[in-house]
């Protein structure tokens, strides 16, 4: 694989076989946040190695955590900082966490605990593009002296030491942009001063990571308590509500990281867009992550989906063809792009709704979308939220194109599947893939291999 494109090769038949992804990019990065925070060590095994976990490690030893991690093995020893971060008196210390979302966003909660010191949290391009201001708006209403270096809203963040602390209280914040943003408030509400009380005006989006933050926070020890069961989203009338009552913190902890829900995505979608059957070991319905119900989104396609004491089984009968639908993903938006490529065989439109937020993600998703999928033939009409894909009539049929990834890991994953089927599809930059999952396209071929 050159490091400027590779092109897919179509395979001849149904893929069939198992594959197990690397351990989830959510799960792992929470885990190092909470552990870095812990009183006492933690031990963690099935850590993702990627770029976005390897700039979070580095970011923590930065803030003056001790992180043993063996990338290799899937290992790491953290040792706990008991939530007191401390920097040098006078000194700027200067944290590059590349585009990685979720190390900036967490990490500059983190850094809000510190006691002396300055942190300079900052990125790529794209990163300095992307919005923050309801974190850094949340954090100054529990008294952090914390800024954007432009006032811009945007990276690059700069945290000093706050004189009293993190203190507790109401906070009041917006949850439509980014749920990471709420998630990096939650595990740092235990070390504040007092009681945290957090209020979310409007929309929730992508609830299931905010349930997956409070159940990682749980495992190392800290409840948080929320008006809506379970983390549930049914209960649409009742303004979301976070409360953290004071002296609760994380004690050290071995924690076993679950495969990658989002990676499995791609695989469950290669068995739907082939014909085959499927086999993602180590995730159930009982998963922490929610992207595991994209299975739901295959079956609502055409796809039989079983749950097997291994993992998640999807398959299709090549008799059976995949059938388009309409979805709201807001729940799971990581995985769009995913369904985007599965909605190019399907007879008949796929709507994707509920998206709006991942306009502000590596890149703007849904124009990404828009442009690389009528490379390929489809029609597609671009919603404020979303996007209406009509794969091309059948004496037309899809056909190759070079496609654009954006610097977006998910963008180069989620088109090269398109490749299975269709040949001449060639993806450039495909090593942007190591964000967060670096071996993929080796995964990919040897899940092609199996069963021939």
């Amino acid at each position: 694989m050159s490091a400027e494109s590779i092109e897919i090769t179509p395979v001849r038949q149904p893929l069939r076989g198992r594959i197990r992804p690397p351990g989830s990019k959510s799960i792992t990065n929470r885990a190092f946040v909470c552990a870095a925070l812990a009183h006492g060590t933690s031990t963690l095994s099935g850590i993702l190695d990627s770029e976005d976990t390897r700039v979070m490690v580095e970011g923590l030893q930065k803030m003056g955590i001790r992180v043993d991690a063996d990338f290799e093995h899937a290992t790491a020893t953290v040792h706990g900082s008991a939530g007191q971060l401390t920097g040098n008196p006078g000194e700027t210390i200067d944290i590059y966490l590349a585009n990685s979302g979720t190390s900036m966003r967490f990490l500059t909660a983190a850094a809000c605990l510190t006691r002396h010191g300055t942190y300079r949290l900052h990125g790529t391009k794209r990163m300095h593009e992307r919005p923050i201001e309801d974190l850094i708006d949340a954090l100054r209403q529990l008294g952090a002296n914390v800024a954007t270096e432009k006032n811009n809203g945007c990276p690059p963040v700069i945290v000093r030491p706050a004189q009293n602390g993190l203190g507790g209280g109401q906070v009041t914040m917006r949850g439509d942009v980014s749920s990471q943003f709420l998630s990096a408030l939650m595990m740092v509400a235990p070390y504040a001063t007092s009681d945290v009380d957090i209020r979310i005006e409007g929309p929730l989006v992508s609830v299931p990571y905010v349930t997956m933050t409070s159940a990682v926070m749980q495992a190392f020890g800290v409840t948080i308590e929320s008006n809506h069961s379970g983390g549930s989203s049914a209960a649409t009338t009742q303004p979301w509500r976070f409360q953290l009552p004071a002296g609760r913190h994380y004690q050290g902890k071995r924690y076993e990281v679950e495969p990658d829900a989002s990676a499995a995505s791609y695989f469950w979608a290669a068995a739907a867009i082939t014909g085959g059957d499927v086999l993602v070991e180590g995730l159930t319905q009982k998963s922490l992550q929610g992207d595991v119900q994209f299975v739901r989104v295959m079956q609502q396609m055409g796809c039989t989906v079983e749950a097997t004491d291994d993992g998640i089984r999807v398959r299709r009968d090549t008799a059976r063809p995949l059938t388009g639908t309409t979805t709201d993903m807001n729940a799971i938006s990581d995985t769009a792009q995913t369904l985007a490529a599965v909605a190019l065989f399907a007879e008949g439109p796929t709507t994707i709704r509920g998206i709006a937020h991942v306009r502000h993600k590596e890149t703007d998703r849904i124009a990404a979308l828009a442009t690389e999928l009528r490379k390929f033939g489809a029609t597609v009409h671009e919603h404020d939220d979303g996007l209406t894909i009509i794969p091309p009539p059948p004496e037309q049929g899809l056909h190759g194109a070079e496609i654009a990834t954006y610097d977006d890991h998910r963008m180069a994953m989620s088109m090269a599947l398109v490749g299975l089927k269709v040949p001449g599809v060639r993806i450039l930059d495909p090593g942007c893939t190591a964000k967060t999952y670096p071996r993929y396209f080796d995964d990919l071929r040897r899940l092609c291999r199996q069963g021939t």
